[in-house]
């Protein structure tokens, strides 16, 4: 781990505020067909602090508020036996010596639960959240950064990778992995299902038994076939240029994410304003 954090840190040090220049689009085949220039929104300020933030405020925004039943631990008949009798003065079960429904008792309530009117979100600033965004765009096109964070693909490749609007036209899973194997990127995908693992604590009864690396973030220019057939991929997520965020860019607040960009969705990228 303390490994990993230096290489990540070295890695940022390493970013410069120079902007990459012409990078190659591919096909369905992983064949150069064109060059492009990478629009003037990815020249913002690289700030991993900020970044961080972002994501940090987002995540917490997402969460949902949760408590026990305002009865549990409440359902019992039960009185107290008061002073005199040398027990303690709890309340006991009627017609019973049994403790009940104190907090320090077994099947009492709790005495300090959660409750749904505690705000759980984090206040951020809009400017800031837009500079974590455009921050972690950045990051997507510092093949340092992205290789620093662990993904894997073909040394080639220019990032962001940038493939023909023809992506969005696959009509099967089957054919996404051969084009993502075309293109050198399935290892990336790879590295997520071979990172599957049982995930630690009490989220594993939860519905929520695995954990699984990220991997490619797959960006189109609205709802198609093609992004329905690699969603299902693990570690993938697909998402259209309007949703995308720092919390998307950056999993965990750590920049430098490998995505894959249909040039349509890159056109509406280039159009945002900063």
């Amino acid at each position: 781990m303390a490994e990993k954090k230096v290489k990540k840190i070295k890695a940022e040090e390493e970013v410069t505020n120079t902007t990459p220049g012409k990078l190659n689009v591919y096909d369905l085949e992983g064949k150069v067909t064109g060059e492009t220039i990478l629009p003037e929104i990815f020249k913002i300020e690289y700030r991993p602090d900020i970044i961080r933030r972002a994501v940090t405020a987002i995540e917490a925004n997402k969460r949902q508020p949760y408590a026990p039943s305002p009865t549990a631990g409440m359902r019992h008949s039960v009185s107290t036996w008061g002073k005199g009798r040398g027990v303690s003065r709890v309340q006991r079960l009627m017609g019973s010596s049994t403790a009940a429904q104190s907090p320090n008792n077994v099947g009492g309530r709790r005495a300090h639960p959660p409750k749904v009117e505690k705000d759980l979100g984090k206040k951020i600033n809009k400017k800031e959240l837009m500079l974590g965004k455009l921050g972690a765009l950045r990051a997507t096109s510092e093949a340092v950064l992205v290789k620093a964070r662990g993904h894997k693909f073909d040394e080639k490749l220019t990032v962001p990778i940038i493939v023909k609007d023809d992506f969005e036209d696959i009509k099967s899973t089957h054919e996404a992995v051969k084009a993502l194997s075309s293109i050198g990127v399935y290892d990336d995908v790879q590295r997520a299902i071979d990172g599957k693992n049982i995930r630690a604590g009490r989220g594993k009864m939860r519905g929520r038994r695995y954990r699984i690396p990220k991997s490619l973030l797959v960006v189109v220019s609205k709802e198609c076939k093609g992004g329905r057939s690699v969603r299902n991929l693990p570690g993938i997520d697909v998402v259209t240029p309007n949703a995308l965020n720092a919390s998307v860019l950056a999993p965990g607040g750590a920049p430098g994410r490998l995505m894959l960009v249909s040039e349509s969705a890159l056109l509406t990228i280039g159009g945002w304003k900063r």
